[in-house]
């Protein structure tokens, strides 16, 4: 099967069907082409959504990423990443082993279809040309037999009149035989090229033009094989990738399967867990006995006197607690009353007027008041620090519960002992370095490296002072907080005494607004604390900012510690809002300031210091 010889008579037909079909290939080309920037655009599109979704560098979210299900997510991210960049390598495959082979093929074929069809035109013309021949050495022939045709019957006439002279009877004759001659050498042309034209013609329809037409016919045959490979090219791409995007999904289905619910439940607990523990039980108030109550509350404070000169923690006081303030100073800045303030009274009278309001029959009502109020407002004894240092955050993370607070005393440590392992690389480095130049003089200088040697001697001893100071309050924290571990905690009496006294009994050791004593005995821990300045430290810490003014608008007599005395109509400043137990924190003056009951008070706040 030939086209050559099936086809011989369609040269116009083939040079259409061969023009269709490098149209075809081109059209298969820019689906390539468009095919690979849907994949490019794909991949960019799959790459921004994983970067959209990255955590951002130091912030809240980086933080969020400890979490197993986080961390799967991201994961999913980074295989997205990756799977997005499989569709690049799709692209690029198809571009280089498809659009750019197949181009150029393009470009191939055209110079070959046009050098066939212009052999093709070539024969189509020679054997034109000599069919013309033909046709003009035929058309002379006829001429020729046609004029001998006349001259031998003008012979013939003239032979045949009498009236003719002989002379004119021989130039007919001579004539007649001329055009016989002329007539004979047209038909020898004639049939000379007859015969090479059908040469030229069996030549041409079985030997140029079948060649010319197989050639052709093998070039679109080539272009059809090509195109077919390309299109087997095209899915190859695709199933090369296969694996590595199957490797992608099965990363993401490891990463899902690798979330644990009970580790994110403990992480949360890592994370939050304060170390104190839950309040207790309030014992019952009976106010129904008011005369044991007074004979309770001289008790209490007759026993608060004894106790106040029985030596505890290595020789102090109970007033030396709190080793950062001294204990009237702590009542006014820490303790606002926790009993119901007296309701104001009915008349401007001052026998109208209560002497105070009532504390508890029990003990551990004001504890759990005061543990109840730390929890839900952030602890006053470590502004202390802030003050001190004119900082947001304490350098000691006093500001944290203590779970938290030891959580980032343990990772500032870390970091510490990394950097001092830092530095002490660098040294020993340095060290080889200068016994090498003692050994050898040529290579360098040993003396000009002591420089940098005594400098990461310093840099080894600050670190290490600054390691020592944090674990000297990491100490302090695992001293308070629950043992993790069959390891003994380490102790440090210091932060005892102040995480004593701030978090976990607050209302322990010192007496309630009636001047009843709140320690249980039962709950006194006997610790030593170094004999140290700490008392009159915060001496002179500066007072609270003012938030307002107040009027009085009844007389109170502050009998209690923590409360103050005012007189109807007096006007007072205010330095602390009441917060919800009926109490308002005032002063009269730079040394006198206590808490008087809300209701007995009309506030005018300022608003600028409010919102300060």
């Amino acid at each position: 099967m030939s086209w050559g010889t099936e086809l011989w008579d369609q040269f116009d037909n083939l040079e259409k069907h061969t023009q269709w079909g490098i149209d075809v290939l081109e059209k298969y080309i820019k689906f390539v082409k468009e095919r690979t920037e849907i994949e490019l655009s794909y991949a960019k599109q799959l790459r921004n959504l994983s970067k959209k979704y990255q955590p951002k560098k130091n912030s809240k979210e980086e933080e969020e990423y400890r979490y197993t299900s986080t961390r799967a997510f991201l994961a999913t991210l980074n295989e997205m990443n990756d799977y997005a960049g499989q569709h690049e390598v799709i692209s690029e495959n198809m571009t280089s082993l498809i659009t750019g082979e197949l181009t150029r093929y393009v470009q191939e074929l055209k110079q070959e279809r046009k050098s066939h069809f212009h052999d093709g035109r070539k024969a189509q013309q020679h054997i034109e040309t000599c069919w013309k021949q033909l046709e003009a050495s035929k058309r002379r022939f006829e001429r020729d037999c046609k004029e001998a045709d006349r001259a031998q019957q003008y012979f013939e006439k003239m032979d045949a009149d009498i009236n003719v002279t002989k002379a004119d009877v021989e130039k007919a004759r001579q004539q007649a035989q001329l055009r016989h001659q002329m007539a004979e050498d047209s038909k020898a042309e004639y049939s000379s090229t007859l015969q090479k034209f059908n040469s030229e013609q069996h030549d041409h329809y079985y030997t140029h033009i079948p060649n010319i037409f197989q050639k052709i016919q093998e070039m679109e045959e080539r272009r059809i094989v090509r195109i077919g490979e390309s299109m087997k090219t095209f899915a190859e791409v695709d199933r090369q990738v296969i694996p590595i995007i199957g490797k992608c999904l099965d990363e993401i289905t490891k990463a899902a399967e690798s979330i644990d619910h009970k580790n994110d439940s403990q992480l949360v607990i890592e994370a939050f867990k304060s170390g104190f523990e839950p309040p207790g039980d309030i014992d019952f108030e009976d106010f129904t006995q008011p005369m044991k109550r007074t004979i309770s509350e001289s008790s209490l404070s007759n026993s608060r006197g004894d106790g106040k000169s029985e030596p505890k923690f290595g020789g102090k006081s109970k007033g030396k607690l709190w080793p950062f303030i001294k204990k009237n100073k702590l009542m006014s800045l820490l303790t606002s009353p926790h009993q119901p303030p007296p309701p104001p009274p009915a008349s401007a009278s001052p026998s109208a007027v209560p002497n105070g309001p009532q504390s508890p029959k029990q003990q551990k009502e004001p504890l759990s008041h005061r543990f109840n109020e730390f929890m839900t407002s952030k602890p006053k004894i470590h502004c202390f620090r802030s003050l001190k240092r004119g900082g947001a955050g304490p350098e000691d993370f006093s500001n944290l519960p203590p779970e938290q607070r030891r959580k980032k005393l343990q990772q500032k440590v870390d970091e510490l002992n990394k950097d001092i392992q830092k530095e002490m690389d660098q040294r020993d480095a340095l060290t080889k370095m200068k016994d090498v130049y003692i050994k050898n003089p040529q290579m360098g200088d040993a003396a000009s490296v002591d420089h940098r040697l005594a400098e990461l001697g310093q840099n080894i001893e600050k670190l290490r002072i600054e390691v020592q100071k944090f674990e000297g309050w990491l100490a302090e924290v695992e001293g308070r907080l629950p043992p993790r571990t069959e390891q003994a905690r380490r102790q440090s009496g210091l932060y005892e005494a102040q995480n004593t006294s701030a978090v976990n009994s607050c209302a322990q050791d010192r007496e309630s607004p009636d001047g009843s004593y709140t320690e249980e005995q039962s709950q006194e821990t006997e610790m030593k604390v170094p004999a140290t300045d700490f008392d009159d430290e915060f001496d002179d810490e500066e007072p609270l900012p003012t938030i307002g003014t107040c009027k009085a608008l009844y007389t109170f007599e502050g009998q209690n510690e923590g409360t103050i005395s005012v007189a109807e109509g007096e006007m007072l400043y205010v330095i602390e809002e009441d917060k919800g137990d009926g109490w308002t924190r005032i002063r009269r003056n730079e040394d006198e300031e206590g808490y008087v009951p809300t209701s007995y008070v009309e506030v005018y706040l300022d608003k600028n210091a409010k919102d300060s």
